[in-house]
C-alpha cells in the first residue's frame, strides 16, 4: 500500500478519537490497514449503519464468523478502544514506515540519449505463394500484411463462403461420376447432382450458423446445379470433352518462388486434346470478358494466369481460361471465357460479351508481375503497407474493424 493510504487511515482514526463519529470508524474498518477481511468489514459496516454503534456490534459478536476472522475483528475493536490522545496509531496497528530514499543529485542526472532502433522492413513468412495471396496484396497491401504477416485475427468465414465450399465439393463428386458428360445421360445426371448437392451440404452443415441457412443455401444450390447441367449438356453437344482434373493440386516455380493452388476443373477436348481451365465462382465476379481481361492487365487478378502457366509447365496445351458463375440460381450459367491466342483481338471495354480472347503477352506480363511482387515481399524492404483506395475492398474484409486508415464509404462518412 502507498504512504498516502496509510496516512489517511491514521488521520481517520485520529478524527474518530476526537469526535466519536461512527462513520469515521466504519471508514477505518474498511481500510486495508485495519487487517479485517474486505467482506467481513463490509458486513459489519452495513450492520452498524442499520443497528447502532460499530464497536457494540463487534463486541456483541452480532455476526457469525469463523474463529480467525472473529479474532481479527475483535483485535481491531480492542486497539481502537484503547486509543488516547497520545497513542501512536502506526505502532498500534503495526504500520511500517516507508523506507527513506537517500537523495543523490548524481542519480537524478539525465543520461545520454539512446539512439533509436534501426527501422527494418517486413519480410513475407510464408513458405510458398498462391494466386489468392497475390490477389489479396493487389486488392489491399494492408490486408495482405494483416493476413500473411500478422495473422491478426482469425477469419471465421461466412455462410456465403461455406456455400461455395459445399458447392465445389458437390461438383467435384459429380464429375467423379460423370467425367465425360453426354447428352443421353442428361436425366441420370440431373438425378445424380441432386444427391451430390444434398450430401455436400450435409457434410458442411456444422459450418452454417443455423439449420435454416443450410436449407436455404441448399435449395439455391439445387436450382443452380440444374442450370449447370443445362450448360454442360449444351457444351457436350457442341464439342465433346472429358473432365480429367477435379480440385487438381497445382505447383509452379516462378524464378525460384514456389506457388501452390488447386484448379477446380480441367477439361480436355476429345477431338483436339486442347485443355480448358475452369474456376468455379459462387461470389461476385467480372460480368464480361472485357472486364476480366482489364483486371488481368491491371494486375488485380492472378488466378487464371497462374493456372495457365502451371498447366503449361506440366505439358498441357491450354487454349481456354474460364470463370463459371454459380451465384445466381435465376440466371443461366454463362462462363466468362477467354480463348488463349498469340495476339488478343481488340475488344471494347464496355462490351458485355462473356467471351473474348487473351494474348500470350498479357499472360507473360501477369507472370512477370507475380515474380516482382514475390521479390518485393521477400526482400525485407517494405516498411509500410498502404490501405486500398476503394471502400469496396473493405466490405467483406475480416480486418475491417482493426484498420483505422481504411477508406470510408459515403454512407460511413456521413454516419460519423
Amino acid at each position: 500500500m502507498n504512504v498516502s493510504a496509510a496516512d489517511e487511515f491514521v488521520a481517520t482514526l485520529n478524527a474518530w478519537s476526537r469526535s466519536g463519529n461512527d462513520a469515521l470508524l466504519i471508514r477505518a474498518l474498511r481500510s486495508p490497514y485495519s487487517r479485517v477481511p474486505h467482506d467481513t468489514a463490509a458486513a459489519y459496516a452495513t450492520l452498524a449503519e442499520r443497528a447502532g454503534p460499530l464497536l457494540d456490534a463487534i463486541f456483541a459478536s452480532r455476526l457469525a464468523l469463523p474463529a480467525d476472522e472473529r479474532d481479527v475483528v475483535l483485535r481491531f475493536a480492542e486497539r481502537v478502544k484503547s486509543l488516547g490522545e497520545d497513542s501512536d496509531i502506526r505502532a498500534l496497528f503495526e504500520i511500517a514506515e516507508p523506507p527513506r530514499i537517500k537523495e543523490d543529485p548524481a542519480e537524478l542526472r539525465l543520461g545520454h540519449a539512446v539512439d533509436a532502433d534501426t527501422q527494418t522492413g517486413v519480410r513475407a513468412r510464408q513458405g510458398h505463394f498462391s494466386a489468392s495471396s497475390l490477389n489479396a496484396y493487389a486488392d489491399c497491401a494492408r490486408k495482405w500484411y494483416y493476413r500473411y504477416v500478422c495473422s491478426a485475427v482469425e477469419d471465421p468465414g461466412s455462410s456465403a463462403s461455406t456455400y461455395g465450399t459445399a458447392f465445389h465439393a458437390a461438383l467435384e463428386d459429380f464429375h467423379g461420376e460423370y467425367p465425360h458428360p453426354e447428352p443421353q445421360h442428361e436425366p441420370a445426371m440431373r438425378v445424380r447432382i441432386v444427391g451430390d448437392v444434398n450430401w455436400a451440404f450435409e457434410r458442411y452443415r456444422a459450418d452454417f450458423d443455423t439449420a435454416v441457412e443450410v436449407e436455404l443455401h441448399k435449395r439455391r444450390a439445387q436450382r443452380t446445379a440444374q442450370r449447370y447441367i443445362d450448360w454442360i449438356v449444351a457444351e457436350s453437344k457442341r464439342a465433346p470433352f472429358t473432365v480429367f482434373g477435379r480440385e487438381a493440386s497445382t505447383e509452379l516455380d516462378l524464378a525460384g518462388f514456389p506457388f501452390v493452388g488447386y484448379i477446380d476443373r480441367l477439361d480436355r477436348d476429345d477431338a483436339t486434346g486442347a485443355v480448358s481451365i475452369f474456376d468455379y465462382k459462387t461470389g461476385s465476379i467480372a460480368t464480361s470478358a472485357a472486364e476480366y481481361i482489364d483486371d488481368v492487365r491491371k494486375f488485380a487478378d492472378f488466378q487464371l494466369p497462374f493456372y495457365y502457366w502451371a498447366r503449361t509447365a506440366a505439358g498441357d496445351r491450354v487454349t481456354k481460361l474460364a470463370l463459371i458463375p454459380l451465384k445466381d440460381a435465376l440466371l443461366d450459367v454463362r462462363p466468362v471465357a477467354l480463348e488463349v491466342v498469340p495476339v488478343a483481338t481488340p475488344q471494347a471495354k464496355r462490351s458485355s460479351s462473356p467471351t473474348g480472347t487473351i494474348g500470350i503477352a498479357d499472360l507473360e506480363r501477369a507472370r512477370s508481375r507475380m515474380i516482382e511482387i514475390c521479390r518485393e515481399l521477400t526482400s525485407g524492404q517494405r516498411t509500410s503497407f498502404p490501405v486500398a483506395s476503394d471502400p469496396e475492398a473493405c466490405t467483406f474484409c475480416a480486418y475491417k474493424n482493426s484498420c483505422r486508415d481504411r477508406p470510408l464509404s459515403e454512407r460511413e462518412k456521413f454516419g460519423r
